[in-house]
């Protein structure tokens, strides 16, 4: 990590569900909690408990210096909608195989 840059991922203790139209894309209670300096809090689903079967996967890739790069998936009216680093940087390896979303609800 860079000085003053820092990430922390913990196990969540909330719960976490992804709505899109009429479809539920995920529920989960647990959600990892991933930190960054200078964002909000993300919260990293096992993709277990994510509705795959309605995802496409995207071209799209992005490159984060601290977390390696991602891969997104898109529906039909929500392009990108959801991410995940299939070959994590090793200070956050604990995000492999799981997916976040933009808006989760949490409670």
């Amino acid at each position: 990590m860079s000085l003053g840059h820092t990430i922390t991922v913990e196990q969540g203790t909330r719960h976490i569900r992804v709505v899109h139209g009429s479809h539920v894309l995920a529920e989960t209670d647990r959600a990892l909690e991933l930190r960054e300096t200078g964002c909000p809090v993300r919260y990293y689903i096992p993709e277990a408990d994510v509705r795959m079967d309605l995802l496409a996967p995207s071209d799209t890739q992005t490159y984060c210096p601290f977390k390696g790069t991602a891969s997104y998936w898109s529906l039909p009216d929500a392009p990108d909608l959801v991410w995940s680093y299939p070959d994590p940087k090793p200070d956050v390896a604990e995000i492999r195989n799981h997916l976040c979303f933009y808006e989760p609800e949490v409670s």
